[in-house]
């Protein structure tokens, strides 16, 4: 998030008291702003393009849109939301999906108000959180697929990605390894390439099935 000022969220979930209990959550913390709710992935769109908020909450399985759908079109139309998916059914294949189409975080509904502060903040910085179970679940899935990956990773590559994989910001990667930003940026896409993953969340997984790092 480059603005100063509280954090703007819309809270997307067809359920009226979740959104209330989030709504109220988001209320009473100062850094936080509520712009929106909305009941499917449909209305999530359209409120993204009227608010342009800079993070959303959104629940999975919603009628008319589902959540997965729904982020996949958000992330194509507004790069640089970011979306923290939320669920309260342990649903490898909902994780995949959502992360796939562009979500940077994946939580389950039963997470501690602490939980949910840290993800959302750090949803606004570029920084993914992704709930214990739902990684264990795509590591386990991702277990089934072939190699694909193309070449090995040099050794400044390999460090990238296991702090890629602490959730550290490309700033803060560059801090650590005392290097630019734009080499960071270099390395990650060629970590992503190499890996032949889409998201960094997916370069971790990856990564870890092939005892690339240690999660």
């Amino acid at each position: 998030m480059t603005n100063e000022g509280p954090i703007r969220v819309l809270v997307v979930d067809d359920h009226k008291v979740v959104r209330k209990g989030l709504s109220t959550f988001i209320s009473v913390h100062d850094d936080l702003e509520l712009v929106g709710e909305a009941a499917n992935g449909e209305e999530a769109i359209e409120q993204c393009a009227a608010l342009r908020p800079d993070v959303v909450l959104m629940d999975m399985k919603m009628p008319v849109m589902d959540g997965p759908t729904a982020i996949g079109h958000m992330k194509a139309r507004f790069p640089g939301v970011n979306i923290v998916a939320l669920t309260s059914f342990d649903d490898e294949a909902f994780a995949q999906r959502a992360l796939e189409a562009g979500a940077i975080g994946y939580l389950f509904k039963d997470v501690e108000e602490d939980e949910l502060m840290s993800a959302i903040r750090f949803a606004s910085e570029g920084r993914g959180v992704i709930a214990p179970e739902a990684m264990r679940a795509l590591i386990a899935r991702s277990l089934n697929e072939p190699d694909e990956y193309a070449a090995e990773l040099t050794e400044r590559e390999q460090a990238t990605l296991e702090l890629v994989a602490t959730g550290l910001t490309n700033p803060q990667i560059a801090d650590r390894l005392m290097i630019s930003v734009s080499t960071v940026n270099f390395h990650v896409h060629n970590v992503l390439d190499k890996l032949g993953a889409k998201t960094r969340t997916e370069a971790v997984v990856i990564a870890s099935r092939e005892g690339l790092i240690d999660v």
